[in-house]
């Protein structure tokens, strides 16, 4: 009788060819509702998600809802569909005349565009709901509005498998390309159950973290870093005094790349160029017996030597410099 809220997140695997937003490897986040069959429990949830969604600022975002009633509702439905489809097999992909007797619902996300013109005509799981299954889907619905969360209805949006019943949602991106949805979810009264479990009501959702990382870039891409000093050493010695000098640097506050390629001047110098950095630091032979360093400026080119412990010494007027090259 107790209702449980669970969060999880975790890495999960697919089988398929990689693609922008759909790796094969990935990580998600999810929440749970656990033994509540009130339609409130599939509000709850979808409020949750919507929350969350608009305080990480994402926009271009719609809420796409259905319900695909219960198993016998869906026992109905699946007739329907195998007797719509069955006279057009042969105008199917491969993978949907394949689904067409063992999970005819699968064919309803086919990205085949002969298949999507026949599925276009396909009737509307929405017309095969018993009483019970309409009721639930109404109560979503009005709960929805009257939190105000806009939604449309998307008779297209169903679950395969057996064990999901009733609601079934899913959050979508304009801005993600052919990989659009953000968050999916839905009610799965039937999976604890499935698992060896007892009969337990059960709705939920779950978000690709790696989907949100590529919205929440092209909302506000990610600063490139601000590279203070590229250090450029060659030889033994100046090569050990490289490492030293970089980390008191960094402890003074500025921000520090060592070449570490051990390879001649010119094109350490050329990647120092290349390195976005303020101003480039060079250590030879001579400047490590001396334990001094020339300071190059990159964007004017001056130049100069000065003492290891002297530029240590003069971290304002570095910083002052950095900041107004």
């Amino acid at each position: 009788g107790d209702v449980q809220r669970l969060w999880y997140a975790g890495p999960m695997f697919r089988y398929e060819r990689a693609q922008e937003g759909r790796q094969r490897q990935f990580n998600q986040i999810g929440v749970e509702v656990l033994g509540s069959a009130n339609p409130r429990a599939d509000v709850e949830v979808i409020a949750i998600a919507c929350d969350i969604l608009q305080t990480l600022g994402l926009k271009n975002l719609r809420l796409d809802i259905n319900s695909v009633g219960n198993k016998q509702d869906r026992q109905n439905y699946r007739q329907a569909l195998i007797d719509y489809f069955t006279p057009q097999k042969d105008e199917l992909d491969t993978d949907s005349q394949d689904r067409l007797t063992r999970n005819p619902l699968r064919i309803l996300d086919s990205k085949n565009q002969r298949t999507q013109e026949i599925v276009a005509g396909a009737p509307s799981i929405l017309e095969y709901l018993g009483e019970e299954s309409r009721s639930h889907f109404e109560q979503v619905q009005l709960m929805l509005t009257n939190l105000g969360i806009s939604y449309q209805l998307n008779p297209r949006l169903v679950r395969g498998l057996d064990y999901y019943t009733y609601t079934a949602f899913e959050i979508i991106s304009d801005d993600l390309g052919a990989q659009a949805t953000v968050c999916g979810g839905g009610r799965y009264d039937g999976l604890v159950k499935e698992l060896g479990g007892p009969d337990t009501a059960a709705v939920g959702w779950a978000m690709g973290i790696e989907r949100l990382i590529i919205l929440l870039q092209k909302l506000q891409p990610l600063p490139v870093p601000k590279l203070d000093f590229y250090l450029v050493s060659r030889g033994e010695k100046a090569e050990q005094q490289s490492v030293l000098l970089a980390k008191k640097l960094r402890s003074a506050g500025f921000s520090v790349e060592i070449d570490l390629s051990a390879s001649a001047f010119g094109k350490q110098f050329k990647r120092a160029d290349r390195s976005g950095a303020v101003a480039c630091l060079v250590l030879g032979d001579a400047e490590a017996e001396n334990e001094t360093v020339q300071l190059k400026w990159l964007a004017s080119g001056e130049q100069s030597a000065i003492a290891q412990s002297e530029l240590l010494a003069m971290t304002t007027e570095l910083q002052k410099k950095i900041n107004n090259p």
